[in-house]
């Protein structure tokens, strides 16, 4: 019978052993190592951005911070969801997983997500019985991370974002923001021991009758399983743009959109734990639902209305500074500025010019996003100050980054073959 004295006694356990991945095991210095890894990202984006608008307006620190907090959150509440499904590690062939994982990536960067190597890995283990794995417990895996990428990209996503000048399909030049994410997830994750409850040792827990939700593979005996808990240290990543709407708005959808796919994808790793005809569908949706969240988001900001392009009365602002004299003012990214000083700007030149003119107190008038306001204000500038904004392309500006081509195994198929494969 489990009663609230073993809820309260199993939440101990995870948080106690949720500590100890981050301090004191083993694990801790893989789980700090990626935190190194991460700071060199962040400080290497942060360096980009300063190379191409003069300044990075945000200290590293601060992005890195909010990366390891965020991630502790979702390793925790991902540690929970782990326990609560009942996913056994030990049954569904991790190193066959990585594997296919790091092959998939040759061919592009974002192919390591576990959602096409374990689709296609429970797809061969349906059809062909190799490798012998447990498809529910797998699928239940991908689906329990994309849950947690999904927290954090609601969390924090869009923190940190970097603007960039890009290419769309139409070719027009537009401002947009490169979200890059990286976040450091401790997990307490579980495996099965066929051990008698005899010879347990130590504390140990009654489940409850229904538990676990994914239940184990047929050659195992219920009655004879032991879950214990151990520590595992990994890695999540976002990538995604900005092009069409603000940062966060983006991140937002693209978290809903995660959410509903890994949300999906658990439902049919249940359903298939029960009725193994479902185990097929979950395998091929892993892979095949996971293309599409992708597909429709860079679809919508590449072919969609862009909205970091030159009005035709004003400049857009595509970022401004945290804590500059624009930040002050109240300006915000997606802004339309229409006169500093009583000058008109209708462009990129002309608004620089009037900030040339300004003598202490710059006064501006602009159009707030998504609003469509109006609003004036001022604000005190010294002649050496940065007013602090980056507007969005003018007429003669070039995009500042290409698209890759994909992994090095496509790029090298590419270079011997040419527009053949392309």
């Amino acid at each position: 019978m489990f009663s609230f004295n073993d809820f309260f006694q199993l939440t101990e356990m995870i948080i106690q052993s949720f500590i100890r991945i981050i301090f004191t095991s083993q694990d801790a210095v893989f789980f700090w190592l990626i935190v190194f890894f991460l700071a060199m990202q962040y400080d290497r984006m942060q360096k980009s951005k300063e190379a191409w608008f003069g300044s990075s307006g945000e200290p590293t620190w601060q992005h890195i911070t909010m990366a390891v907090a965020s991630g502790l959150i979702g390793g925790l509440v991902g540690s929970f969801l782990m326990v609560f499904v009942g996913i056994n590690l030990a049954d569904i062939g991790i190193g066959w997983l990585w594997l296919l994982a790091v092959l998939l990536m040759l061919f592009h960067p974002r192919f390591l997500c576990f959602s096409y190597a374990g689709g296609i890995i429970s797809v061969s283990s349906l059809i062909f019985g190799f490798p012998r794995i447990n498809v529910p417990q797998l699928m239940a895996l991908v689906a329990l991370l994309h849950m947690i990428e999904a927290l954090l990209i609601y969390i924090s996503g869009h923190i940190g974002a970097v603007p960039v000048y890009i290419r769309n399909k139409a070719g027009q030049v537009i401002g947009a923001f490169n979200l890059q994410k990286i976040w450091p997830i401790p997990i307490v994750a579980l495996a099965v021991m066929n051990i008698p409850l005899e010879q347990l040792t130590g504390s140990f827990i009654n489940m409850p009758d229904w538990w676990p939700l994914i239940k184990p593979g047929h050659h195992m005996d219920p009655d004879q399983l032991t879950y214990v808990l151990f520590p595992v240290i990994a890695a999540l990543g976002y990538g995604d743009l900005a092009a069409t709407t603000r940062p966060q708005e983006k991140s937002r959808k693209s978290s809903l959109n995660l959410f509903i796919f890994s949300f999906t994808l658990m439902t049919l790793a249940v359903l298939s734990s029960y009725f193994s005809p479902a185990a097929l569908i979950a395998a091929l949706f892993s892979p095949l639902g996971h293309e599409l969240v992708i597909w429709w988001g860079q679809r919508g900001e590449l072919k969609g209305k862009p909205l970091y392009v030159q009005p035709e009365r004003g400049v857009r602002v595509l970022d401004v500074f945290r804590d500059s004299p624009a930040a002050q003012l109240g300006l915000a990214s997606g802004d339309v500025i229409i006169n500093v000083n009583g000058w008109e700007v209708n462009s990129k030149a002309a608004f620089h010019h009037a900030l040339e003119e300004s003598w202490g107190v710059v006064e501006v008038e602009w159009r707030k996003y998504p609003a469509e306001t109006f609003h004036r204000n001022t604000v005190r500038k010294n002649l050496s100050q940065d007013f602090g904004i980056i507007l969005a392309p003018g007429a003669y500006d070039q995009p500042m980054v290409e698209f890759s081509a994909g992994g090095i195994l496509k790029r090298l198929i590419l270079k011997k073959f040419g527009k053949k494969f392309k």
